[in-house]
């Protein structure tokens, strides 16, 4: 990637370790990320392999008091943080400034919504899997661990979704439009166009 304002990444379809290697990579070079749709993630291995990686990590714990960590993460998004905290070395001034570059969400809120999202393909899960390799989404993983939210993000972005689908219909009707109105005017502007191309537009 180039360093601009924010990059606003969709997570769907991307493998979780290589995903989050990359944007890494990027948040301790300066660079500002907003990873979208974090529980649309894929990870490597079937629901019931990453379910028991899943109890052995939860079973990681301070023996005297465990409310001192280490913290269990049930939230797609927060999945997602945690394992680009642990490529980032965060104890340092250097890695929490990083950190404090990253966010991470489930679904498409508003602002993002209306915004260029892009995909890295170094990490997208039809690159990089075999196809018919066992895989998971983290959405299922985090519901089967404790997640309670599933519903409500199903129901928000099934909103989101049905506007997008109609302010895409008009935009389609707009184009339609456009390219009639320049048919229609085309012996009108190919005098005009004649003149641009002459003059080097």
């Amino acid at each position: 990637m180039v360093l601009s304002a924010t990059k606003i990444i969709d997570g769907r379809g991307h493998l979780l370790g290589r995903l989050c290697s990359i944007v890494a990579k990027e948040l301790l070079a300066g660079q500002t990320v907003v990873i979208v749709r974090c529980d649309e993630v894929c990870v490597s291995g079937s629901l019931t392999r990453n379910k028991v990686k899943y109890a052995q990590f939860r079973a990681k714990k301070m023996n005297t008091n465990p409310g001192r960590g280490p913290f269990h993460h049930r939230s797609p998004s927060m999945i997602v943080w945690r394992t680009i905290r642990g490529m980032v070395p965060h104890m340092t001034p250097r890695g929490q400034a990083a950190l404090k570059r990253l966010s991470t969400f489930e679904g498409i809120p508003a602002p993002f919504d209306k915004k260029e999202r892009v995909v890295i393909p170094a990490a997208l899960k039809v690159m990089r899997l075999k196809a018919g390799r066992d895989f998971t989404v983290v959405g299922d993983l985090a519901h089967a661990v404790g997640w309670k939210h599933r519903e409500l993000l199903q129901r928000l972005e099934g909103k989101r979704k049905a506007e997008s689908k109609d302010w895409f219909e008009k935009k389609k009707a707009n184009m339609d439009k456009r390219k009639q109105a320049e048919k229609a005017a085309a012996g009108e502007l190919e005098k005009v166009n004649k003149v641009l191309a002459e003059a080097g537009y």
